[in-house]
Formats: structure tokens, sequence, C-alpha cells
């Protein structure tokens, strides 16, 4: 099932919103499908890609890219899961909702 999965960082809920849309079978992101999200950060919305290996790449121009282990949890609400952000700083994320893309109210 393609799924949009909502996550917030669990340091500040109302800071770095992220979302992806990612192709869900048994209750993990599948395959190597290369999967498309947005996140909020530093008050500009980045879009990017996150590959096979868990790396999310804002393409050229972007900085350096980052790495998660999203591939790596169960896609259900309330697991979290981390991003390194790089240079040693990693954010801890929460699953808190996970839709149908384009829904209402997503």
């Amino acid at each position: 099932m393609m799924a949009r999965v909502i996550a917030r960082w669990v340091d500040d809920t109302l800071e770095s919103p992220l979302a992806v849309d990612v192709l869900i079978a048994d209750g993990r992101i599948a395959g190597p499908s290369l999967a498309f999200g947005c996140i909020d950060w530093e008050g500009a919305q980045r879009p990017f890609t996150l590959d096979e290996d868990g790396t999310i790449s804002f393409g050229s121009g972007g900085g350096e890219p980052w790495r998660t282990d999203l591939r790596e949890v169960e896609m259900k609400v309330g697991t979290i899961f981390l991003i390194d952000w790089g240079q040693g700083d990693l954010g801890r994320y929460k699953i808190v909702k996970i839709a149908v893309p384009g829904a209402k109210g997503v």
C-alpha cells in the first residue's frame, strides 16, 4: 500500500515536521523503491529523496545528505526512528500519522 508517513521531531514537535510517501508491505517500507518526501527545516520546506540505504538527499545544491534508519523500523504510529543530520548531530523522530497520499487533512 502507498502511504504518507508523517513524523515529528521528538525534542520539539512543532519544529521540523517530516512527510514521506512510501510503499509499505508487511509493516515496513517495501524493497529498494526510491521514496520522496519533504521536511520543514530552518524555515523552508526542503524536498528530498530517500534511497534504499537510508540516505536522505536534497538534490544538487541541497547540502550534505543525511542518514536515517526509517527503512529499518516498523511503519506504525508511535514508532521512533533516527535522522543523522551530520557532524554527529542526531534527531529522534516519532511517526504520528500514516495516511493515503493526497487524503484530506494530510
